[in-house]
């Protein structure tokens, strides 16, 4: 019997094992769902152990497979065990998905030093620790796919984020620079730019800049398509970065905003 919300037949990703940052929620626990749906093996990394969790066992009761980890991407230990785990546990490692990130929403002003730091090493140090890890087990392998969560305020200033936006547009040109040194191993690297997304971070926006909800949510809305993203919106445009269909593209931002960069 063919397990709710998988294909018909063999999965995309059937024989890959992927491994997925920040999966407890939004876009990480969606992608880490679709993954394993197209036929991949899926390790879940995060700190958020009852999210984690949960998502794993999601994964199963649809005859997945699937591995929590509990662990920081900005600790070096952890992103290196989580690796490991994959490899070990999993049997491999061909895709990576450095999702894990977090905003803070204020100005150069108002960012404390403590803040700046915290955006940086999740948003950026996390992809170099996780990537300098994968990076081997891939090429022993023969090679694989490296996606990494940037943002159109990586493309284009956003207000009152202004850590944020330094640190995405930083994870577009880390993308660049890695999809040149490692294109010879056989790995693509790539990145992901959604608009806004109905996710915990977002609605925690709105708490940060002391915004009503609903409000927050319309401005949001506020694109040519005229609503705000679906996890699952992310995740499609990353099963597509994860898959054989985008084989020869590599070094590429894909821009998933329902028209904002356009307009």
């Amino acid at each position: 019997m063919t397990r709710p919300g998988a294909p018909a037949g063999p999965g995309i990703l059937t024989g890959k094992v992927a491994l997925v940052t920040g999966a407890a929620s939004g876009i990480g626990r969606a992608t880490a769902l679709l993954f394993a749906r197209e036929g991949a093996a899926v390790a879940l990394f995060d700190r958020d152990d009852a999210g984690g969790q949960s998502a794993a066992r999601a994964i199963e009761a649809e005859q997945g497979r699937a591995l929590f980890v509990h662990g920081d991407v900005t600790r070096d230990a952890d992103a290196r065990r989580a690796v490991d785990e994959t490899v070990i546990r999993l049997g491999g490692l061909q895709i990576l998905f450095n999702n894990a990130g977090i905003i803070r929403r204020t100005t150069i002003v108002d960012t404390s030093e403590e803040d700046w730091d915290r955006v940086m090493d999740a948003n950026v140090k996390g992809i170099f620790l996780m990537s300098r890890h994968a990076v081997p087990a891939m090429a022993r392998a023969g090679g694989g796919v490296i996606l990494n969560t940037a943002s159109v305020w990586g493309l284009v200033g956003g207000a009152r984020a202004a850590a944020y936006c330094a640190s995405k547009g930083a994870v577009v040109l880390l993308t660049k620079a890695m999809a040149i040194d490692h294109g010879p191993q056989n790995i693509r690297v790539n990145c992901i730019c959604p608009g806004d997304t109905d996710t915990p971070m977002l609605r925690s926006e709105a708490a940060m800049l002391g915004d009503p909800m609903d409000r927050h949510m319309a401005q949001a809305a506020d694109v040519p398509l005229r609503r705000v993203a679906r996890p699952e919106d992310i995740a499609r445009a990353a099963l597509y970065l994860a898959s054989d269909a985008s084989s020869f593209v590599s070094g590429a931002p894909l821009i998933v905003d329902g028209g904002f960069v356009a307009a």
